[in-house]
């Protein structure tokens, strides 16, 4: 049966239940069982009734709310960019008459249950996406279905979606650069886990700043690890331990979290950064300039992102054609002691 087809009283034959019944669960007007609910829910799915088919309907309503998934995030992955990220977008969002609506996910069951609910009982008028990952499939579910939605991150090169992302891969060109010019040539990188996208840009960054500047990195500079402090604090050791003429005497981490592990392990043995190993994290979390030494880091233009995703939001639920689908910001590095500011020393 075609999507233009369906129609409730398609879905309530498919859910066994009766017309009004599918109404009130769509519409969120009645009580209803948890049971009756999700068989009409699923009916609706197969069915193909979709916010295309069931937008007219709603659309003299508007909720003025947008949906954004969170989920929690244990204390030793603390990542306060998302709480800045969420902040941002919903100041954004109340300029404009709108508010956000956050709904639970965790990072490795990522359903696209919750967002079918919500459209198609009417709950949001658009979503808000962030956490991507390589062909995330909740963007897939939302182009298939139409809906409004921008995301903070990439997903898929092949995919025609809107989206703002910070430039990783510039931002860590800049980090090695400052390193480069300070006399370093043995730079380690901490790095996440292959499957992490945004890590896999902050890379490639890496890579290029290196080759530019003709050197061929050892693959024993890389370490890869989870974000955490634990594991930059890891990963550390790991560098230093390589004999003296592979040893890096910079690292640069792609998140500040590990970075301050990569301190924590220089001091466990004696050294100093900044001055025996150089150490450059990435995202300027408050707690940044308040180690010691200060980190040098990469300051990701957060509020702009809010800004940015949520603009291109409500011209999306408008109707409204975008200038511009895919925007990169570039972040900002943020010089501070870690990094330290002699030429340094070769063995």
């Amino acid at each position: 049966m075609g999507k233009t087809s369906v129609t409730i009283r398609d879905v309530a034959q498919r859910a066994g239940v009766s017309i009004a019944t599918v109404s009130y669960v769509l519409n969120a007007s009645a009580p209803i069982s948890e049971r009756t609910r999700i068989r009409v829910l699923a009916a609706a799915a197969e069915l193909g009734y979709r916010p295309s088919a069931i937008a007219r309907g709603l659309r003299a309503r508007e909720s003025r709310i947008i949906g954004y998934n969170w989920h929690h995030v244990p204390p030793d992955k603390w990542h306060p960019i998302r709480d800045r990220f969420l902040y941002s977008i919903a100041e954004a969002a109340e300029t404009q008459g709108y508010h956000i609506l956050t709904f639970t996910h965790t990072p490795h069951n990522r359903s696209r249950r919750p967002y079918e609910e919500l459209m198609l009982t009417g709950q949001v008028d658009g979503f808000i996406l962030s956490d991507t990952s390589r062909d995330d499939e909740r963007i897939r579910y939302l182009l298939d279905a139409g809906f409004p939605f921008v995301a903070f991150g990439r997903a898929n090169e092949a995919w025609d979606f809107s989206y703002v992302d910070v430039d990783g891969e510039a931002g860590m060109c800049q980090a090695v650069e400052h390193l480069l010019s300070l006399g370093h040539r043995r730079i380690g990188l901490i790095a996440w886990p292959e499957e992490s996208l945004s890590g896999q840009y902050r890379y490639q960054g890496y890579l290029r700043a290196l080759e530019s500047a003709g050197i061929v990195p050892d693959p024993a500079w890389i370490v890869r690890g989870e974000h955490t402090e634990a594991s930059g604090r890891q990963a550390t050791r790991t560098l230093l331990g390589l004999p003296s003429g592979r040893r890096p005497t910079a690292v640069v981490a792609v998140s500040d979290l590990m970075a301050i592990g990569a301190m924590n392990a220089l001091y466990e043995i004696g050294l100093q950064p900044g001055q025996d190993v150089a150490v450059i994290g990435f995202d300027d979390i408050p707690t940044a300039q308040y180690v010691r030494p200060a980190l040098t880091t990469l300051r990701q233009p957060i509020a702009e992102v809010g800004g940015r995703v949520v603009d291109m939001l409500l011209r999306l639920i408008q109707g409204q054609e975008l200038a511009e689908r895919s925007v990169l910001l570039p972040p900002k590095l943020i010089v501070r002691a870690s990094s330290g500011g002699i030429v340094a020393r070769q063995e």
